[in-house]
């Protein structure tokens, strides 16, 4: 079951569920709970922001 667990959420941490939806999931405490324990299992977010930072000005029109 403690792998299932953490698999659970991993899998959500990885798709870029908030730190507090997964705490809420796993019925922790509070979000600094799930920090503690799955930290390590979250993506680098420093390629999603320059993903997201390109999709917003690439998309917008030029003055």
């Amino acid at each position: 079951m403690h792998a299932l667990r953490r698999f659970y959420a991993s899998v959500l941490l990885d798709a870029g569920e908030s730190v507090k939806a997964v705490s809420e999931h796993l019925w922790h405490a509070d979000a600094a709970m799930t920090l503690r324990v799955y930290a390590h299992l979250m993506p680098r977010s420093s390629e999603r922001a320059r993903r997201t930072l390109n999709g917003v000005f690439g998309t917008a029109q030029e003055p």
